[in-house]
């Protein structure tokens, strides 16, 4: 839902930053592996118990992994950057969950369920996008749903920093995550039909 509905505001800060990196000769590529390796740290960081240090480099590789789209879309984008792109984001999104269950083993059962539901979403969201003749802004159509990526990194800092709660946020995660598959198949069967 922020991914759609608020990036107009940060995108003059993205574009500033894209432009930055572009002049200093990095590619997209480059910077979507180096929000990769920030991104994965931060499971590191949740496990050896230093939340701050896992939230600032969870974020950091967030906001790199929307500055490398922008370098991509000013340059030139490539199906490679893009399969790159989208399967880094969800190691990242492995790194966090694994972090937290090995630290914390009692919340394990939720976050294997939100796991399964991050498959899910991400498999309907990525085959509407192959079927659809629809275009975005990016290489492939873009579903909206209520967990978007800003939502989920909203809630993996919710999980970090209050883990007394964290089997309670993670099922909030869940059940958002149950809509948004529900949303996105309900435009599916509208796109597809």
């Amino acid at each position: 839902m922020l991914d759609t509905h608020a990036r107009k505001h940060i995108q003059p800060m993205v574009e500033k930053t894209a432009d930055y990196l572009l002049k200093r000769g990095l590619t997209a590529d480059s910077v979507t592996k180096i929000a990769f390796i920030i991104g994965l740290s931060t499971g590191v960081f949740i496990y050896l118990d230093q939340p701050l240090i896992a939230i600032a480099a969870l974020w950091l590789s967030g906001y790199l992994d929307v500055v490398d789209g922008t370098m991509a879309r000013k340059t030139k984008p490539s199906a490679w950057g893009t399969l790159l792109d989208i399967s880094f984001d969800r190691m990242v999104e492995i790194s966090v969950i694994l972090g937290l269950a090995f630290r914390f083993p009692e919340s394990m059962w939720a976050l294997l369920l939100l796991s399964v539901s991050i498959i899910i979403a991400m498999t309907v969201f990525l085959t509407v996008g192959a079927l659809s003749d629809k275009q975005g802004m990016k290489s492939f159509y873009y579903q909206a749903g209520l967990a978007e990526r800003t939502e989920g990194f909203i809630l993996f800092t919710l999980m970090i920093a209050f883990s007394t709660y964290l089997t309670v946020i993670t099922l909030i995660f869940l059940a958002m995550q149950i809509i948004t598959i529900l949303q996105r198949m309900a435009e599916a069967r509208k796109i597809l039909k």
